[in-house]
């Protein structure tokens, strides 16, 4: 066996053990939300009119909005890794750009409802929620907890990519070379897809 193929059999495997590594950590996040996904329907199951009533009281406009621009961001990141993979370092690194760009534009908008939310006193603990139903004080726990470790997955996922960027411009990650991109993307779309079950259960529920 030569040097060569030594060097890409040993390149085969620290990338598979790259991805093996990736799948374990997104499954582990599985695991988290899973859990933060059965306590509420568990909350839901008992408070039915309440959790709908508190609903209400949620932007959907500003949701969808967000939802839209995760399914965007997603769409920007599969079309980087696809870049880097033709070797097109600069595209890639544009493309993550506006990936970040989304990311950094729905943490905004989710501060910004936040905002409106603790202004008119729905916030966990505020005296004005607790003067409410039970369910509802459940539901907007549910909300803060749920959607603020999301938004701060999404604050990670934009450091991450900001990264990946910077090893692209250093040519340290290139079109042999990708895997951590590819790592980044997973972690990137199971952000995305962490906000489509949040946007219908606590946005559209009925």
């Amino acid at each position: 066996m030569d040097e060569t193929t030594a060097f890409a059999l040993e390149g085969q495997k620290d990338a598979t053990g790259a991805r093996l590594g990736m799948w374990l950590f997104i499954l582990s996040e599985i695991l988290l939300f899973g859990g933060l996904f059965v306590l509420y329907s568990a909350y839901r199951y008992k408070n039915p009119v309440d959790f709908h009533h508190a609903s209400r009281e949620l932007d959907v406009i500003l949701g969808t909005f967000n939802t839209i621009i995760l399914l965007t961001s997603s769409l920007s990141m599969a079309a980087s890794i696809s870049a880097l993979q033709r070797g097109q370092g600069k595209l890639s690194m544009v493309l993550l750009a506006a990936t970040m760009a989304l990311g950094f534009l729905f943490l905004v908008n989710k501060g910004f409802e936040w905002g409106m939310k603790i202004e008119h006193g729905l916030y966990p603990n505020s005296p004005i929620l607790l003067a409410r139903a039970k369910g509802e004080i459940l539901f907007f726990g549910l909300y803060y907890v749920m959607t603020g470790l999301h938004g701060l997955h999404v604050l990670v996922g934009v450091c991450v990519l900001c990264g990946m960027a910077m090893l692209i411009a250093k040519d340290k990650m290139n079109q042999m070379h990708f895997i951590p991109l590819e790592n980044a993307g997973l972690y990137w779309h199971l952000v995305d897809i962490i906000w489509i079950f949040l946007y219908p259960l606590f946005y559209l529920i009925s």
